[in-house]
């Protein structure tokens, strides 16, 4: 973090900004009753020695509602694919035909849906924790000021940093309360 006020809240703001994204993204690949390619885009397979996400090595489509086709672009990567499925915890049985993978996304039961939205949940107070870690480092930048500014410089900087860490904690809680309903509905 630099020497400047703005400065320090214009990068709080970005780790703040990274913080949510990446929420989003985790949340993203949450499993609801429905099939979506987000599920397993993130899976991370070993292929050839180094491990790569799901979709950097293979086609994600959606046939059916509940089904979704994996067509790898290296048919040599189908049983790295499939081992790599079976261990990611989804709950998904892959079934190998000839050189793609399918999965059947089954109907989710009322303790995995629970199950779900305490992840959702959980992801987001991680997310709230590494907000407040920039608060913290933000507010440290700005005490380290206090030396060449005015007090009610310093002050002032506080309490945008302090709107900055609100208006992120909102938008956590929206988005894991939007999941967690996507979760809970049938």
């Amino acid at each position: 973090m630099s020497t400047d006020p703005d400065m320090i809240l214009l990068e709080a703001e970005e780790a703040m900004q990274k913080s949510t994204d990446y929420l989003k993204s985790e949340l993203r690949g949450i499993r609801t009753g429905r099939a979506t390619p987000a599920m397993v885009e993130f899976v991370k397979v070993d292929y050839y020695g180094s491990m790569q996400d799901l979709k950097n090595l293979a086609a994600i489509s959606v046939p059916e509602p509940t089904q979704l086709l994996i067509k790898p672009f290296d048919q040599g990567a189908v049983a790295a694919i499939k081992t790599a499925i079976e261990q990611s915890g989804l709950g998904l049985n892959p079934m190998v035909e000839v050189k793609q993978i399918r999965l059947n996304v089954p109907p989710l039961s009322a303790d995995r849906r629970a199950q779900m939205a305490a992840r959702c949940k959980k992801l987001g107070e991680e997310s709230k924790v590494a907000i407040r870690n920039v608060r913290r480092d933000a507010n440290k930048h700005a005490d380290g000021l206090a030396k060449t500014l005015p007090e009610d410089e310093v002050k002032q900087l506080k309490e945008e940093i302090q709107e900055l860490i609100k208006k992120f904690e909102d938008e956590v809680d929206k988005l894991v309360e939007a999941k967690s309903k996507e979760v809970q509905t049938v």
